[in-house]
């Protein structure tokens, strides 16, 4: 693209509308509240889309503020200079990706050297409640093969279990948001285990989870809250087995893709996941979705609306975007 043309840079904060309430063991949402930016160049403009998150010491305010602060021209290497990995970086990071796919006329995929994205199976988020809701919520979703628990501490044997009796037929994954206790962590790694889930992510807050380095992983545990970049890496073993690379954390796709292939070369298993978020905030995750060995990308189906055109969805099974949405 002509570096002489001018760029112009809109950013916005949008509220979706959830189908029912989210909820985790750090309380409930209604809404998916997101920041969207558009980066407009000659004829072309891309978009990107982010999730501010309280956990990180985000807000929506704030974002808009780091983000209305740049001035253009900016590309993807500069961003990554004047903006931390997190939320503004992301949906400044993928709106310049979508640009750049759009000047050259070439899908995002090909200019990021990786293989042709082909659709993958997404989990599905039970949110916390009762063993018996939870049951229930998962017979509800009996076309979905894929489902991912909401864990919230004590009670989570039972909730597991349930959901597992309910479900025999299910791939079962669970995330316990930092909610846990060192107490908790061996028992209900067991109760995991011998409910046949597949992965627990982050069961022990992230500035005390040094107990996981000193017991038996009776199945892989996955660090989320505890894995934002690739600089992250290499401290986390041995405490975790896989990470959850989520471009809200890593600041974008661009830093997402290097820690994709930094976590294979050191061993880790992967998840990719987003926040709750629009079918936008989805679709550049995909890139990185495609060796994942977990892929909770199951926003849009959150939704009681998504963006249009959105991502297709079919019984858990995403499209890769076509190019009018992203990339």
């Amino acid at each position: 693209m002509s570096q002489a043309e001018p760029q112009l840079i809109e950013v916005v904060a949008e509220a979706w509308p959830l189908a029912e309430p989210f909820v985790i063991a750090r309380g409930a949402k209604t809404e998916a509240h997101v920041i969207t930016v558009t980066v407009a160049q000659g004829a072309f403009s891309g978009r990107g889309e982010s999730v501010p998150y309280a956990r990180y010491g985000e807000s929506i305010e704030g974002t808009l503020a780091a983000l209305r602060a740049l001035t253009a021209p900016i590309d993807r290497h500069s961003a990554a200079a004047r903006l931390p990995a997190g939320a503004a970086r992301n949906a400044l990071d993928c709106a310049l990706w979508d640009l750049e796919a759009k000047h050259a006329r070439r899908p995002a995929w090909q200019l990021a050297g990786v293989r042709e994205p082909k659709p993958v199976l997404t989990a599905y988020t039970l949110s916390l409640g009762t063993p018996e809701a939870m049951a229930g919520a998962a017979l509800r979703v009996a076309h979905l093969k894929l489902l991912k628990l909401k864990l919230g501490g004590a009670g989570d044997g039972e909730r597991m279990a349930a959901v597992r009796a309910a479900r025999p037929d299910a791939r079962l994954i669970a995330d316990a948001n930092e909610a846990w206790t060192p107490e908790l962590l061996g028992p209900l790694l067991e109760a995991a285990a011998r409910a046949g889930f597949e992965t627990v992510e982050q069961p022990l807050p992230a500035d005390t989870d040094q107990a996981l380095a000193d017991i038996p992983h009776p199945l892989p545990v996955c660090a989320d809250e505890s894995a934002h970049t690739s600089d992250d890496l290499e401290a986390l073993w041995p405490r975790y087995d896989a990470v959850n690379i989520k471009l809200d954390k890593t600041g974008g796709l661009t830093e997402a893709l290097k820690m994709a292939k930094d976590a294979r070369a050191l061993g880790f298993k992967i998840m990719v996941g987003s926040m709750v978020a629009t079918s936008l905030a989805a679709a550049p995750a995909l890139l990185i979705a495609q060796d994942a060995d977990w892929v909770d990308l199951d926003g849009p189906l959150l939704l009681a609306r998504d963006r249009q055109p959105g991502l297709a969805i079919d019984n858990g099974w995403i499209t890769p975007a076509a190019p009018e949405l992203w990339g």
